[in-house]
């Protein structure tokens, strides 16, 4: 094989595997550390860099970046990482004093529909580089879904005010209670350009025998989540179904307790290894006795004297292959369970009613725009998209990332620049090396398990709507826990040059990553090393060749926990630790300027 160029930055982030699979590529190990050092403030400006919103992403994030942790590859529960990040934001000091200062204006005006997460990004990054960012908004408070469809128990509204403040402070203008009725209308304002950020707010139906007659007790998840929100529904039955087994069937399901349900149940027509809610989400409802009933397929609305009493379900069976696919599905069955109110959260779509036909931006047969995904500008230049509104239903952190580089789109569309002409991704790697055996960073393994989280009572928990039920880590919980990452970052830098095959190295290795061996082929290889290579999808490191041999080493990344051993055993210093910095460019790279002040 060829030697392993670790000039990509791709090869060094993929081993950091929680930014890596951080959409926003967030330095997770690089506000642990600072946490770890008790610089709270430090760790939120890190992590605001790419995220944008620490206090309401260390709440409500959808946690990519924990299955992806290499923890979890030594035992069975990863870092938490999602509520390391809002010990950070919990005890920070004031920042406003960071944030950028906004420079004159540049004379280019955008237009953001929608108060939500993609373009409070985009005005983020913008708003410092001199752009008129101006935030059209339906109702009279910001936020969009995360403060309409996320229950006030798992992000207060103080969280959203304070972090949505920050960058309204930048110098952008905000109009509430205005909804954009009209593309064209829009379009023929002075706008250098559009961002349209409104989510995917129509939430699906379920047009089953009975939907009309029980109207009244049906209802659609997010709009009823939306209705709670904004105090416009304050009651619900007593005996509830939640149809459907997303992040949202559980915002709905604990909601209705808070709203006067004695009995939840959330119906899924699918055994439990096909839900779409995350883990923890389905183990907090549990946690509040919320019942969650697998291979129930809807049937009809049961109705008696013009009312809803229940709803019938099939009972079904499934065959599934080694590979986790159904491969058949039959009916055994059926139930009624009886139910006062019905909630449906099976999916959302996008809505576009205010998009006219001749604005110049094509649709795909879904009724979705069609959207460039490299720089989220729709058919129509000037006019682009982010978040829910671009591609369906995912999470804030990706309509943050996709806000960043839809900003980097917008500023280069501005500036008469070629809008996919985009700077790459750099990196940087700075020895961590202070003395012999003695590093930047604490290498030693930390055996303890996941700290668990405080909750409020059961008892205490649903007396008012906005009880906050996770009580965040203290600092003396987020001391032991931060202790779990393994640096992932600090990378093992290896000099081929100066190895002279003494297997130190390999002797001292504590999971028997690595392994000198003859060159071959990666499937080749891969029989050959220390221990088995279970991934890969994980590229393996292999050096140019060794003087003395022409061998080469061979490490296998997905494995190494970064524990230094290696480099403090090597006698002539060809390992070393080194800290990887991945420099992911946002609008403020191509245009040069610095965004965020140092932290003093």
């Amino acid at each position: 094989m060829r030697p392993t160029d670790t000039s990509n930055p791709k090869y060094f982030h993929k081993v950091v595997d929680c930014q890596y699979a951080c959409p926003a590529h967030t330095d997770v190990p690089g506000y642990i550390r600072h946490i770890a050092q008790g610089e709270f403030t430090e760790a939120y400006m890190l992590n605001r860099k790419s995220n944008v919103f620490p206090g309401i992403l260390g709440r409500v994030c959808d946690r990519p970046c924990e299955p992806a942790c290499r923890r979890g590859r030594v035992e069975d529960k990863p870092v938490a990482i999602c509520r390391l990040k809002r010990v950070a934001a919990d005890n920070r000091d004031d920042v406003k004093h960071l944030l950028p200062v906004p420079p004159p204006s540049n004379g280019k005006k955008v237009a953001l529909v929608g108060a939500g997460c993609a373009s409070l990004a985009v005005a983020n990054d913008l708003a410092p580089l001199g752009y008129q960012c101006t935030i059209f908004e339906k109702f009279d408070v910001t936020g969009g879904l995360m403060r309409s469809n996320i229950p006030s128990f798992r992000l207060p509204p103080e969280v959203l005010d304070d972090e949505i403040g920050m960058i309204l402070d930048l110098g952008v203008e905000l109009k509430t209670n205005h909804p954009i009725e009209s593309m064209n209308a829009l379009l023929e304002q002075d706008f250098d350009a559009v961002f349209v950020g409104t989510g995917a707010p129509r939430g699906k139906e379920l047009n089953l025998p009975g939907r009309q007659e029980a109207d009244a007790n049906i209802h659609i998840g997010i709009d009823w989540l939306e209705s709670v929100a904004f105090k416009h529904t304050e009651s619900i039955g007593k005996n509830v179904l939640i149809i459907g087994v997303g992040n949202t069937a559980m915002d709905c399901c604990r909601t209705s307790l808070r709203m006067g349900a004695d009995s939840v149940k959330v119906m899924a027509r699918k055994p439990r290894e096909f839900f779409k809610a995350s883990v923890w989400e389905l183990e907090d409802a549990e946690e509040e006795n919320v019942d969650i009933i697998v291979n129930h397929s809807p049937k009809e609305f049961v109705i008696e004297s013009g009312k809803l009493v229940g709803m019938a379900f099939e009972l079904m069976e499934y065959d599934i292959d080694d590979n986790g696919r159904i491969t058949d599905q039959r009916t055994t069955g059926e139930v009624i369970i009886p139910c006062d109110d019905v909630i449906l959260a099976i999916g959302q779509d996008n809505a576009f009613p205010w998009i006219e036909k001749d604005a110049g931006i094509e649709f795909d047969k879904w009724e979705v725009p069609v959207v460039d995904e490299a720089t989220f500008q729709s058919t129509r230049q000037g006019v682009f998209f982010g978040g829910d509104a671009a591609f369906g239903p995912k999470n804030i952190i990706w309509a943050v990332e996709h806000g960043h580089q839809a900003a980097v789109s917008i500023h280069k569309y501005c500036q008469g620049e070629d809008v996919a002409d985009r700077l790459p991704d750099g990196q940087t790697l700075a020895s961590t090396k202070m003395g012999i055996h003695e590093w930047s960073y604490s290498n030693s393994f930390d055996s303890n398990e996941r700290t668990i989280m405080p909750h409020v009572s059961l008892k205490e928990r649903f007396k008012k709507l906005d009880i906050e039920v996770e009580l965040g880590f203290s600092a003396e919980l987020a001391a032991e826990e931060v202790e779990r990452c393994l640096n992932c970052d600090i990378q093992t830098v290896f000099t081929a040059n100066l190895c002279i095959e003494c297997d130190a190295c390999i002797d001292v290795c504590p999971v028997d990553c690595l392994t000198i061996t003859h060159d071959g082929e990666d499937e080749d290889l891969r029989t050959r090393l220390s221990a088995p290579s279970e991934n890969n999808e994980q590229a393996l490191y292999v050096s140019g060749a060794l003087p003395s041999t022409g061998k080469v080493m061979v490490k296998d990344e997905d494995v190494c926990i970064h524990c230094s051993l290696c480099a403090e055993r090597c006698p002539t210093a060809a390992w070393d630790m080194q800290k990887f910095t991945l420099h992911h460019p946002h609008a403020k790279d191509e245009a040069g300027q610095p965004a965020v002040k140092d932290v003093a």
